[in-house]
């Protein structure tokens, strides 16, 4: 067979295929429809699953530490309150002291009870450090930064400086905003005990944790905690001087501290990710089971297509026309539909991701959670010409076998 004639029963087979699709259009809106739920399903599971991961490491890079301390086992799920970590400070002045650190700091997690009357306290995660740094986004007042004498000396038995920084949500909830005071404390009871000033409002901790969180200077927090004899944290974070291999200072620490986890900020966010196996396994369950699914539902629909047009294909079948054209024909149907279906589904993906982020941002607190990079959308288009032509072409393919002219008697 020649070019042109190759061309011209690919253009037969293309006319035959509209002609199909025309004759049932409430058959192909459907059919069209369930293909752009199966490509959205895709395309919003992934960029879930994107945005998990790109999220953790955001969180670490905006921190700007090059080292991650900690002593197993941290609870991610009490987030970190067991604070394993005991003399937290004075490793810190020790690290500082090497040539190869510019500078290091602890941090501490701790379940805290907030409010603006001591009768009516909420219980929120909070999160000690010496200092905010870039990246907060205050929507209201600033934060805060320890001097570098203060950083160094032991924490306190009573807050020193007795400020906070707050969630917006919580601040909502409260009535409270910068310039107001609260009351926080580990347990109800203490809580009445400890007066802290608003300074700033803003979710930067929340976004990771889930919740909303408060940001308090790390000695005020560990004296409110009643740890500071202790002076326990979850974390120890260096910072490397420049022109030192991060990996020789990681193992270097982790000789000298052989009880502690030593990390690069990267393998900070694997340890993250290993953490937290089971929800990544559950996200990539889940996106394996959109496309098993997307590519199951495509095949039924077109095995019914192919089932209602019983009567053409048999007819089509008796006056000559090849199996290799009727699955072509069915095949060319899938493509067009693939094609629909997939660009409606990748035009949906957007609101439907911008409509999912605003409700993480306000439920959960989670700021853009989901992602959407340019291979979720090819991801998408794939699943909806590939597959579905392919799954068409062998439908097609199965349908002639039973396109018999019985089919036209009755």
């Amino acid at each position: 067979m020649t070019v042109r004639q190759e061309a011209v029963r690919m253009r037969a087979v293309a006319a035959l295929a509209l002609a199909q699709l025309r004759r049932s259009p409430g058959r192909t809106v459907l059919t069209v429809l369930a293909v752009t739920l199966a490509v959205l399903s895709m395309t919003i599971l992934a960029s879930l699953g994107i945005g998990v991961v790109e999220k953790g490491e955001r969180g670490l890079d905006e921190a700007g530490r090059d080292i991650w301390i900690s002593r197993e086992p941290v609870n991610p799920a009490a987030s970190g309150t067991e604070n394993p970590i005991v003399g937290a400070h004075g490793i810190a002045v020790a690290l500082t002291q090497r040539e190869d650190i510019e500078s290091a700091s602890p941090i501490a997690m701790y379940d805290v009870y907030i409010g603006s009357n001591p009768s009516d306290l909420r219980r929120r995660p909070a999160v000690g450090v010496q200092e905010t740094h870039e990246g907060f986004d205050f929507e209201a007042g600033h934060g805060f930064e320890l001097g570098a004498e203060t950083a160094a000396s032991p924490p306190p038995n009573e807050p020193r400086t007795e400020t906070i920084v707050i969630d917006p949500r919580t601040a909502d909830e409260l009535g409270v905003s910068v310039g107001d005071t609260v009351y926080v404390g580990t347990s109800r009871q203490t809580a009445s005990e400890h007066e802290f000033t608003v300074i700033g409002t803003s979710a930067y901790y929340s976004q990771y944790l889930g919740s909303p969180a408060m940001t308090v200077p790390l000695g005020d927090l560990q004296a409110v905690a009643g740890t500071s004899g202790t002076d326990r944290a979850t974390f120890l974070t260096a910072d490397v001087a420049d022109d030192v291999d991060r990996d020789a200072v990681r193992d270097d620490i982790g000789e000298q501290y052989p009880e502690y986890t030593v990390r690069t900020s990267e393998e900070q966010v694997d340890g993250m990710i290993e953490e937290r196996t089971v929800v990544l396994a559950s996200g990539a369950t889940l996106v394996g089971l959109a496309i098993v699914g997307g590519v199951i539902l495509t095949a039924n629909l077109f095995a019914l297509v192919a089932h209602q047009q019983r009567e053409q294909l048999a007819a089509l079948r008796a006056i000559g026309l090849s199996r290799r054209v009727l699955a072509g024909m069915v095949g060319a149907q899938g493509l067009i539909i693939g094609l629909l279906g997939g660009l409606v589904g990748l035009a949906a993906t957007p609101p439907a991701v911008l409509g999912l982020n605003r409700f993480s941002t306000s439920v959960l607190g989670f700021e853009r959670l989901l992602r959407t990079p340019p291979d979720v959308y090819a991801g998408g288009f794939v699943l909806a010409i590939c597959v579905g032509t392919i799954v068409a072409l062998i439908t097609g393919w199965r349908a002639g076998r039973y396109a018999r002219i019985t089919h036209l008697e009755g």
